[in-house]
């Protein structure tokens, strides 16, 4: 995590703002000449950082990116409150003991896998990149961020296949997997002359890199494709597909004490549950007794619909969970079968068990 200095003047004390009780200031710094051999951020700033996360659970985000909003989202929807100052990672919850800790995704399984901060929240991807996966529990897919890593190649070019591409030039940020994916291919080829795959770092703008003669092909994050098509490169192979995910390290840290513990599975249900309010809606109809096996086919709930008798002889109220994608169609296909007074309700939030 990062904490700058908040004006002008590089030696500015850093405030953190503790919304849940008052601001803390750090103390004056000293004079010039106490201070010319020492680390003015180690001796000043960090014993009252410390001192503002003592008995808080730390939950890293991703700090910017394409998780980041979602991330945001997500937090205000499980009602976690907070209020970020400007320039600071760390942004202290007002209704829970939790710490929001703003890191690069790519940072954060090592984080959570070494037990320095107990939740997060990253891609898949970067989970299996970081070569932490081991030491990391996902506990929740999140719905968002979903791509793939994929070997791409120029769509009219010589080479179509991995094989054809073992001993060549790949250019990728995703160095750990692609060096485990084409030693593998390398393996199996049998390469002669001993020439294996040469995996090249790049940072941005890996779609460049065939048509720029860097590479033979890429391996890189796939969403739409559309970036891949604009280059002239389509997909051979795909890796692995990837979502964020919420994550928690196999082995926690001593300071998740008894008090933090509960917050963890707490943190979980409300995000399930604001995952589920968005992609469910409510229905709830009027069928006949006799034609309602018809009808349960089409709503059968998340789990089961609910079935209610009605004061009129032979007819029964059915509710059920109904994906919000599907409810024009599941209107139609219900209407056909003899329901009446279909009713379509919105989801704020909801708890759905996990």
């Amino acid at each position: 995590m990062s904490v700058n200095d908040t004006g002008s003047h590089p030696h500015t004390p850093v405030l953190l703002q503790n919304m849940s009780s008052s601001t803390i200031t750090l103390p004056p710094l000293a004079p010039p000449s106490a201070r010319a051999n020492r680390s003015t951020f180690g001796a000043d700033t960090m014993p009252a950082l410390m001192e503002s996360l003592k008995d808080r659970l730390l939950f890293a985000v991703p700090k910017k990116g394409r998780l980041y909003e979602k991330c945001l989202e997500l937090l205000a929807g499980a009602d976690i409150k907070y209020n970020r100052a400007h320039r600071l990672d760390v942004a202290l919850v007002q209704n829970h003991p939790i710490a929001i800790v703003f890191l690069p995704a790519s940072d954060i399984p090592r984080f959570v896998a070494l037990g320095s901060v107990a939740l997060g929240i990253t891609g898949q991807d970067v989970i299996a990149e970081s070569t932490h996966s081991g030491s990391i529990t996902e506990l929740l897919p999140l719905g968002f961020g979903k791509c793939s890593l994929q070997v791409q190649v120029p769509i009219n070019g010589p080479v179509q296949t991995v094989e054809q591409l073992a001993g060549g030039r790949i250019a990728t940020s995703f160095e750990v997997l692609a060096g485990e994916f084409f030693g593998k291919v390398d393996d199996d080829q049998q390469l002669e002359g001993g020439e294996r795959t040469k995996i090249e770092y790049v940072g941005g703008s890996v779609e460049a890199a065939c048509a720029l003669g860097m590479a033979d092909g890429i391996v890189d994050l796939v969403e739409s494709g559309d970036t891949m098509r604009a280059a002239g490169l389509h997909p051979i192979h795909t890796l692995l597909t990837s979502e964020a995910v919420l994550i928690t390290s196999r082995s926690p840290h001593p300071s998740l004490t008894p008090q933090l513990s509960p917050l963890i599975p707490m943190v979980k249900s409300r995000f399930a549950g604001v995952i589920a309010a968005k992609r469910y809606v409510y229905a709830s109809y009027n069928i006949l007794r006799t034609k309602l096996p018809d009808a349960l086919r089409i709503t059968p709930g998340r789990r089961a619909a609910t079935v209610s008798p009605l004061d009129e002889e032979g007819w029964v109220a059915v509710s059920a969970m109904v994906e919000r994608k599907e409810v024009a169609s599941v209107m139609d296909r219900l209407e056909a079968v003899g329901a009446e007074d279909v009713l379509i309700f919105a989801l704020d939030n909801c708890r759905v068990g996990v």
